[in-house]
């Protein structure tokens, strides 16, 4: 069976958007791409639908938009999945899926979500049920909360690692300037991330505001199908393998200072793909936090437990460095609309593949991979993307 393909792609701004509905938002993601696939949406027959939402607008059972958005949709099959921060790859997953079976040709996967319609105390209450309730659902802070503890339990085992998130929220953040995309594009420079002050108080634990992602509304989508078509506007890039692995929920079951279901779905995707990370040109990460990008460094085999701080401070991940990562700017710049990341993600991917990334482009970009996370490393769904031809 030939490799899955993404044919076209979308993506709206992230940020405080008030004056767009979930319908709205939807349209413009996804008529883009399937402009951009050479498509009209009469060539789509199935839909899949990323949105969280868990409280935050009172619309659920949003599949059904894609019709109200695009009325030529109007008798596809569409279904709404969530997986908590991974609900846009959870998406990306059942369409892949549907394709391998030979049931659909051609799918449009969109990711959205509105964010900023709570007031921020309503809005941690929601993110926190991507916890472990029973355990963590008092936790203060929020989400935030949660990963101020796994940054406190690490500071403690491996000394205080300050200065290496000041240098992953810095280069994100110098990153994001160059993405037309982002929720926020601007310098913040290492000093402002690494010291705390009025505008970047501690937030959690050893977190400062600068360590945390923004609280954003947007859309973004793909169109997948088994191989290029004719008259597509953008070079298609092709899945050389994709891999998920689940974690337990509670961070009692397990070390929260290691994210070891990352780590084997890395291990997994890269052995599928015959690759290593000698191989990849760029990573998309999932950097809900400083802290989760750092662990993340470990995961994917960077460095060894204990000893992410080493792979920023030399400059590894940074644009110019062995491995960028983040040449988007991340969550921590772009923004972190939960339904909309990981389908965000892999357009960030499919731009730098297809040499369509403006001044985000990392040089002669040919493979790259994408990890996107749900919950404190509970979902974990790696894809390994390359250019085609």
């Amino acid at each position: 069976m030939s490799n899955p393909h993404i044919i076209g792609w979308g993506h709206t701004p992230f940020g405080k958007l008030d004056a767009l509905d979930a319908e709205q938002l939807f349209r413009d993601a996804a008529l883009q791409a399937i402009a951009s696939a050479g498509l009209e949406p009469s060539d789509i027959d199935g839909v899949f639908v990323g949105h969280f939402n868990g409280g935050f607008l009172r619309q659920d059972f949003s599949g059904s938009l894609a019709a109200l958005a695009i009325p030529e949709l109007r008798h596809t099959p569409s279904v709404r999945l969530e997986n908590a921060c991974a609900t846009g790859s959870a998406a990306i997953w059942g369409a892949l899926d549907a394709l391998g079976s030979g049931r659909l040709k051609r799918v449009l996967v969109v990711g959205f979500e509105k964010m900023n319609t709570l007031p921020n105390a309503q809005i941690g209450e929601v993110l926190l049920r991507c916890s472990y309730v029973k355990e963590e659902g008092d936790t203060p802070g929020g989400f935030a909360g949660v990963f101020g503890q796994i940054a406190a339990g690490y500071f403690e085992r491996f000394g205080d690692q300050s200065d290496a998130l000041a240098a992953i929220a810095a280069k994100n953040h110098a990153n994001g300037v160059h993405n037309p995309y982002a929720h926020m594009r601007r310098d913040l420079g290492f000093e402002f991330c690494r010291h705390p002050s009025d505008k970047n108080p501690f937030v959690a634990g050893p977190l400062k505001r600068s360590d945390c992602s923004l609280v954003s509304d947007g859309a973004a989508a793909l169109v997948l199908s088994l191989a290029p078509v004719a008259g597509a506007q953008v070079p298609a890039v092709r899945w050389r393998s994709r891999a998920q692995v689940n974690e337990f929920l509670p961070l009692s079951r397990r070390d929260p200072t290691r994210f070891e279901g990352a780590a084997l779905a890395w291990s997994r995707g890269l052995a599928d793909a015959k690759a290593t990370l000698d191989d990849l040109q760029f990573v998309e990460t999932h950097d809900c936090f400083t802290i989760a990008e750092l662990l993340e460094y470990e995961a994917m085999g960077l460095a060894p437990h204990g000893q992410g701080a080493r792979v920023i401070l030399d400059g590894v991940t940074r644009k110019d460095g062995r491995l960028p990562v983040n040449p988007s700017g991340g969550l921590k710049s772009r923004g972190h609309p939960i339904g909309a990341t990981g389908v965000s993600q892999h357009v960030m991917a499919a731009m730098q593949l297809s040499g369509t990334a403006g001044d985000m482009q990392v040089p002669n970009a040919r493979r790259g991979a994408v990890f996107n996370m749900g919950g404190a490393a509970v979902a974990n769904y790696l894809s390994v993307l390359e250019a085609v031809g």
